[in-house]
């Protein structure tokens, strides 16, 4: 069973319940599918994405929360760049700690641009936000343009789960760009979906 749904406690609960594997699909707490999509993405253009350096650039949401569960599991380094009003849950930050992970927080993207391998982003505002004006000023200082693009390293890639809006969350120039690899992402959406599939039907 895929659960794409709002509250994570609707998907724990089923999972309880469930007789057969649950995915969550998505979360307002996390959003596992994408990012296994994303780094199988990483893996096919830069190689082994271990020891490597993300950087998240925005609200610490659930992405950037699912983004922080790989960087444990594969054992690379999660900078995240955001507001303090949206930083990341202080329990995950907990957990990656006892878990022997590295994710460091700031709020000033410069820094968790600075060499970078990757920088991935997600829109500002999302379906059900009532307060978009509000997230835009807030998340003004954090879109991905050229300038925080030349911060990474020279053969960095931009990430972004899409839908993306131009001129908010990331400029024309780097979505758009030789950098951004948003189209082979999404493509990957479906290799690994059929991989996780696989793995809850025992085939892999």
């Amino acid at each position: 069973m895929m659960l794409r749904t709002g509250s994570h406690s609707s998907i724990t609960e089923l999972a309880g319940h469930a007789g057969v594997p649950v995915i969550n699909g998505l979360t307002d707490y996390s959003h596992p599918c994408q990012v296994m999509a994303d780094v199988m993405t990483f893996e096919e253009l830069r190689g082994p994405i271990e020891g490597r350096t993300i950087a998240w650039i925005g609200d610490a949401n659930n992405v950037a929360t699912s983004w922080a569960h790989a960087a444990v599991r594969f054992g690379f380094c999660l900078r995240i760049a955001c507001p303090k009003q949206l930083a990341p849950d202080p329990v995950l930050l907990t957990w990656v700690k006892r878990e022997g992970g590295r994710v460091e927080v700031t709020h000033t993207p410069g820094e968790a641009a600075d060499g970078a391998d990757v920088l991935v982003t997600d829109v500002w505002v999302s379906m059900g936000d009532e307060d978009g004006d509000k997230r835009r000023k807030l998340l003004a200082p954090y879109q991905v343009n050229e300038k925080l693009m030349g911060a990474a390293a020279k053969d960095a890639i931009f990430m972004h789960c899409l839908p993306a809006h131009r001129g908010d969350e990331v400029s024309a120039g780097v979505i758009d760009g030789p950098q951004s690899v948003v189209f082979d992402e999404a493509e990957n959406r479906l290799h690994a979906q059929k991989a996780i599939l696989a793995w809850c039907f025992g085939l892999s």
